[in-house]
């Protein structure tokens, strides 16, 4: 393959790009200045007026990007969601990309920046991976809002009766922080509010979060954060809203500007609405569903990523998502790389933040092919939904050709089009391939379907994504997930769609467990409610909801030099 010598960084790639100006990289998508407000050179919001304004334009194609159960480093959805769209235009084929906003628990700890890599990055880099348009910070300070009235409502007489231990609502702040994870509020004299034991989410993790991204408009955002459920009362266990503890009005003059989506543009110049970052594990892991309504109508593809592997993201993606804006996906892209099927042979272990043990490097295809049913499945999760797939090979830098054919004997055999891309090395360039392959595969009707009707009960939506998505054999529920279940349905909350809540190292509950397992039965330890954001998370094994600094966070090496610039960022 050919690919540039000696790469240079991320952040250096980043601040060589020739950025347009913003006002021009919207023009290209039929959006008028009027509906821009600038945040600076590269970066502006564009006003929700821009969804009826676009309605008269041709939709798009809509492709989603997922992939097969990744390693712990992830394998480049990102990076292949920008080259795609860079791809595309190439070929004549005008795109928009959307995807999330970056979280600075992540940025600033394992993970890194959410901008992309190499030559297919959004720009500016270190914008969005550093506060972008204070979005994530609104989020933070209306979810803080709700908590605080929350314990206002305890301290000044508790008219409505909630049960101080069945308060639900924690606070949220978006860093990295073990020793938040489990607090007590109202310490000290009794001015301070009664004692009770609480904590703190990364602001990913918030349902305003989620909630922001499923909203369709601000009277519909309204709406959505008047019904959050912060609790229940003592005795009869009712459930109590934000509406009545008086926040939800509160919440939305907060948030007003953070459901503008953001645009910025690619390193090629490709326009790029990044807009929300819900949580992968406990919510949907997908961009805002307002992004994609402008982009829908902004050029002949929209690409759009959804986080984790295709039995996450993209199942969410399809079956929560898309009921929500009415859009109906063409093609639906699974990124594949050799390090990660060689991971699910079972053969090797991956650990975030170290490196890839010396034996995964060495040139193995038979590793390769004994990992490849976690991309079959992969592959017929995407089919149950009546959208085509096309596999997308990751090209990483040691790669071997016999290891590449290894995949693409496995997309033959599965009936697939399948593409080697090395966007991250040549940008849009190294995507024509897999350009091509899309824009082939998006031709051919659309067969869409959700996985389950809605108005099924929550156990049988449940058991339907266990058995058809992840392969369990059945579910098991304990006595406190059974009682939540119970109760969800008598409230009226039966006609929800389902996000599960489970490890993303594997199709199963179990992160040791590789490939495509089977004779398993999935967990279901407790069942929670995120009714603003429209959806029930049933939760299988421990999900950490306040990650902790490793013990060499991103944040050690990042810092300004004698010029001013960044340094360190990736």
């Amino acid at each position: 393959m050919t690919q540039r010598n000696a790469t240079p960084g991320n952040l250096e790639i980043a601040r060589d790009a020739v950025l347009k100006p913003i006002e021009d990289v919207a023009a290209g998508m039929g959006v008028g200045p009027h509906l821009l407000e600038h945040y600076g050179r590269g970066v502006a919001k564009i006003d929700l007026a821009a969804i009826d304004e676009l309605s008269s334009r041709p939709a798009a194609k809509y492709v989603v990007v997922s992939a097969i159960t990744p390693t712990p480093l992830g394998e480049g959805k990102t990076t292949t969601t920008v080259g795609l769209g860079q791809g595309l235009t190439r070929i004549g084929r005008p795109a928009t990309i959307s995807v999330r906003q970056a979280s600075m628990g992540p940025t600033l700890g394992i993970k890194g920046g959410a901008a992309g890599g190499g030559y297919s990055q959004v720009v500016p880099m270190e914008r969005l991976n550093v506060h972008l348009t204070g979005d994530l910070h609104a989020v933070t300070a209306a979810h803080n809002q709700l908590a605080a009235m929350i314990d206002n409502e305890l301290f000044r007489g508790n008219s409505l009766g909630i049960d101080p231990d069945a308060v639900t609502w924690r606070r949220v702040v978006d860093i990295n922080d073990r020793a938040l994870r489990d607090i007590v509020t109202g310490l000290g004299p009794r001015t301070n509010g009664p004692p009770r034991q609480t904590g703190f989410d990364i602001t990913a993790a918030s349902e305003l979060m989620a909630t922001l991204a499923m909203a369709t408009s601000l009277r519909d955002l309204r709406e959505r954060l008047g019904r959050i459920v912060i609790g229940y009362t003592r005795g009869s266990g009712e459930p109590v809203t934000a509406e009545q503890v008086r926040a939800a009005g509160a919440a939305t003059v907060l948030l007003r500007e953070a459901l503008k989506p953001n645009l910025l543009q690619t390193i090629e110049n490709t326009p790029a609405l990044v807009h929300t970052g819900p949580f992968g594990n406990i919510a949907t892991g997908n961009s805002s569903v307002v992004a994609d309504l402008i982009g829908i109508r902004s050029g002949d593809y929209l690409v759009t990523e959804a986080g984790f592997g295709a039995d996450m993201g993209a199942e969410r993606f399809f079956n929560i998502k898309c009921r929500v804006s009415g859009l109906v996906p063409d093609v639906a892209v699974v990124v594949a790389t050799v390090r990660a099927l060689k991971l699910h042979s079972g053969r090797h272990t991956v650990v975030a933040g170290r490196p890839l043990p010396l034996e995964m490097l060495a040139e193995n295809p038979d590793d390769v092919l004994a990992g490849a049913d976690n991309l079959r499945k992969q592959i017929s999760n995407i089919r149950r939904h009546g959208v085509t797939p096309v596999v997308a090979i990751n090209a990483f830098g040691g790669d071997y050709p016999s290891e590449h054919e290894a995949i693409k004997q496995v997309a033959a055999e599965a009936g697939v089009r399948c593409a080697v891309s090395t966007h991250f090395f040549n940008g849009g360039a190294g995507a024509v391939e897999l350009a091509e392959a899309v824009a082939e595969a998006a031709e051919e009707p659309s067969e869409f379907r959700h996985l389950y009707p809605v108005d099924a009960g929550l156990r049988e939506k449940i058991e339907t994504i266990a058995t058809q998505i992840y392969g369990a054999d059945g579910v098991e529920y304990t006595p406190t997930a059974s009682r939540s279940l119970d109760q969800y349905e008598r409230n009226g909350w039966g006609d929800l769609p389902i996000c599960m809540a489970k490890t993303h190292l594997s199709l199963s509950a179990d992160p040791t467990l590789r490939g495509a397992p089977s004779g398993w039965t999935l967990p279901v330890r407790e069942v929670r409610a995120s009714v603003g954001a429209g959806f029930i998370y049933p939760i299988c094994g421990q999900m950490q909801t306040m990650p902790g600094l490793g013990s060499d966070p991103a944040a050690t090496h990042i810092d300004i030099n004698d010029d001013g610039e960044t340094i360190g960022l990736f």
